[in-house]
């Protein structure tokens, strides 16, 4: 399942070029291959992950399973560039756009919270728990939701899919180095070669005849 979830990428990709009229060339779709690729290994369980993954499939549909993740790929990369187009062919700005966003969020996390934990929150309050280090993963959290959507409104949708794919390259190397509970595997080195050699191939260029360089 793990390996099918990748396919966001290219309906991404795919949701691009139908909705935004992206053009892409060829090398640029071999790279979005690789990087497809290059993710899957990085994030290929471990024995002990698989023998656990196993056994959730094996007490539910596989077919089932294989549904939802196809719905997931396709909801995902149609939500992400409808949400580039609405950035982009509409005259408010990125700050407007994420209040907006963020009201639908609030709402519904407010009707959450009420519904599994309204009880424990009128006893303890909304922030029951928390100390520095939960509020600034909250702050970072929303920093990074802001840079996310400058990088769809000034970029586009597949260069957030390279950022956040290298950025699971670096999450990886910090839990190794810093907090030394990942031990690197060497489908983990053979999907970081394939995820930095697709960020280099799709931002390739190559001569045509005339001998003037563009984009593909």
């Amino acid at each position: 399942m793990q390996v099918t979830y990748q396919l966001k990428i290219l309906t991404t990709a795919l949701f691009s070029v139908s909705m935004l009229g992206k053009r892409l060339g060829l090398y640029q779709w071999l790279s979005l291959l690789f990087l497809m690729a290059g993710v899957t290994l990085v994030q290929w369980p471990t024995e002990s992950e698989v023998d656990s993954e196993q056994a959730i499939l094996s007490s539910g549909s596989q077919f089932v399973g294989l549904m939802a993740v196809l719905t997931a790929c396709l909801s995902s990369g149609f939500a992400g560039v409808y949400f580039e187009k609405i950035l982009k062919e509409t005259k408010q700005s990125v700050w407007v756009r994420n209040i907006q966003l963020g009201l639908f969020g609030f709402v519904f996390g407010i009707v959450g919270m009420t519904v599994y934990d309204g009880e424990r929150v009128r006893e303890s309050g909304m922030f029951q728990g928390y100390n520095t280090i939960t509020c600034t993963v909250v702050a970072f959290q929303a920093l990074g939701g802001l840079v996310i959507a400058v990088v769809i409104k000034y970029a586009d949708n597949i260069l957030k899919g390279f950022a956040t794919s290298l950025s699971i390259i670096v999450s990886t190397l910090i839990s190794y180095f810093l907090l030394e509970d990942f031990n690197p595997t060497s489908l983990f080195f053979m999907g970081a070669m394939l995820v930095i050699a697709a960020t280099f191939l799709y931002s390739s260029e190559r001569k045509p005849a005339n001998g003037n360089a563009i984009k593909v």
